[in-house]
C-alpha cells in the first residue's frame, strides 16, 4: 500500500504560481511512477505529468506543457508539481497517484494509488 497527501493548492490570480506537494508513505516511493491528474467539475479527471521513479523521464499534457514542471524528492518521499502562468482554466481539484513501474503513463486507470486530492482555483 502507499499513502498519499497532497498539499499547496489555494486561490491564486492568472498569471500567478503555486507548487503542489504530494507525501507518500508506506511502500517504497523509489519503485514507483508518480502521476498528477486533475478534475474540474462536471469534467472526467484528466491527466496531468507524470515522472518516473529516477526521475529522468517526464511526460505532461499539451496544455500544460512549457507551465508546470513535475520533480520528485526520493529522499523526502515527495512529488512536486510546480505551476506557473496559472490560467482560469486550470481551476480543478488535483490529484497524486502512484504505480508501481518503471514506465510512464498516462492513463488513469494504470494507477493503483490515489491521493485525497487539493484544490486550485485560478480567478481572472
Amino acid at each position: 500500500q502507499v499513502h498519499l497527501v497532497e498539499s499547496g493548492g489555494e486561490l491564486v490570480q492568472a498569471g500567478g504560481s503555486l507548487r503542489l506537494s504530494c507525501a507518500a508513505s508506506g511502500r517504497m516511493f523509489s519503485g514507483h511512477v508518480m502521476g498528477w491528474f486533475r478534475q474540474a467539475p462536471g469534467k472526467e479527471r484528466e491527466f496531468v505529468a507524470t515522472i518516473n521513479p529516477s526521475g529522468r523521464s517526464t511526460d505532461y499534457a499539451d496544455s500544460v506543457k512549457g507551465r508546470f514542471t513535475v520533480s520528485r524528492d526520493n529522499a523526502k518521499n515527495t512529488v512536486y508539481l510546480q505551476m506557473n502562468s496559472l490560467k482560469p482554466e486550470d481551476t480543478a481539484a488535483y490529484y497524486c497517484a502512484a504505480r508501481p513501474s518503471t514506465f510512464t503513463v498516462r492513463g488513469r486507470e494504470d494507477y493503483d494509488y490515489w491521493g485525497q486530492g487539493t484544490q486550485v482555483t485560478v480567478s481572472s
